[in-house]
């Protein structure tokens, strides 16, 4: 796989390994054409993000042993989908973003004023 940026233009940094997160499950908001959904944002799972994306149809937070998923809990980091967040955003349920682990693809859709309003790792 190539090398792949962060939104400050540097090698990302890992999203978390436990549980493996990334379109490519490799821990890192990795990303590439048959990545759809752009799973490019490494969020700070909060019970408020988690029962939102549940209510728009995608459930983080069940167990799925078929797919070797634990379910997402409160403090997980995950790539999350750029529109989602960006959704979750305009609907006052984003959760916080680690800025050095997320793609910088995830500009394509999320403004970088407003992504960085929500850092945990803006310095």
């Amino acid at each position: 796989m190539e090398t792949q940026f962060n939104i400050f233009g540097e090698v990302i940094e890992e999203c978390c390994a436990n549980p493996i997160t990334g379109f490519f499950r490799d821990g890192f908001c990795h990303t590439d054409s048959l990545d759809r959904g752009l799973h490019v944002v490494c969020a700070l799972m909060t019970k408020e993000f988690l029962e939102f994306s549940k209510s728009k149809g995608n459930d983080l937070s069940t167990p799925r042993q078929e797919f070797n998923f634990p379910g997402l809990k409160p403090g997980d980091h995950w790539c999350l989908c750029a529109e989602r967040w960006q959704e979750a955003y305009e609907n006052n349920k984003a959760p916080k973003v680690f800025l050095r682990r997320t793609n910088k693809k995830a500009l394509k859709v999320i403004d970088f004023e407003i992504i960085k309003k929500l850092s945990i790792d803006l310095i």
